[in-house]
């Protein structure tokens, strides 16, 4: 591209940013656009999503010719530079949206029987039956670390217990938990 042509596309530039120049704007469209599309199609893009692409650059180009700077590239540099961040950004969108679809909580599983809903429920009552024994000053330290996330040192800030005392009850409270569930019922 000649001297002439860059300078010309400069004072477009300049025309779209600083007074909205609607024919400037049309020029710098005409200009760029399929030169921009041929680009994207070039790199494996459907023409289609090129060419919405292409749109969104040059939207770009009509709110944000401001921020470009004559004296860090070319116009046709900075608005190539857009569309290839456009692009990867399109790409990683799409990759993103191909990896959920196979995301664990999207597929399909089998119900539970019968028998597993029940031994699910007998579980359950069992480990309720076991937290019901452990004394309150344990289960109240037990709730802290495994139900709210603080730490020992934070449970025993906030308690005003020394940082072994909170440990051991800790401890002691499993202990009791791992022996009533390990009782035969």
């Amino acid at each position: 591209m000649d001297l002439d042509k860059k300078d010309h596309f400069v004072s477009l530039a300049k025309a779209v940013a600083y007074e909205r120049d609607q024919m400037a704007f049309a020029a710098l469209f005409d200009y760029f656009a399929p030169r921009l599309k041929s680009w994207l199609v070039k790199r494996a893009m459907k023409p289609d999503e090129a060419e919405e692409l292409v749109q969104e650059v040059m939207t770009i180009l009509w709110h944000r010719a401001h921020l470009y700077d004559p004296a860090q590239s070319s116009l046709s540099t900075w608005l190539f530079r857009i569309a290839r961040n456009r692009r990867i950004d399109t790409e990683r969108r799409a990759r993103y949206q191909r990896m959920e679809a196979y995301e664990p909580l999207f597929l399909v599983t089998e119900a539970p029987g019968v028998d597993t809903l029940f031994e699910r429920e007998e579980r359950d009552a069992r480990v309720r039956a076991a937290l019901s024994k452990i004394p309150d000053e344990q289960m109240e330290l037990v709730r802290a670390a495994f139900f709210l996330g603080q730490s020992h040192s934070e449970i025993a800030s906030s308690t005003g217990l020394p940082l072994g005392t909170v440990k051991s009850r800790i401890r002691l409270a499993f202990e009791r938990l791992r022996r009533a569930l390990e009782e035969p019922s």
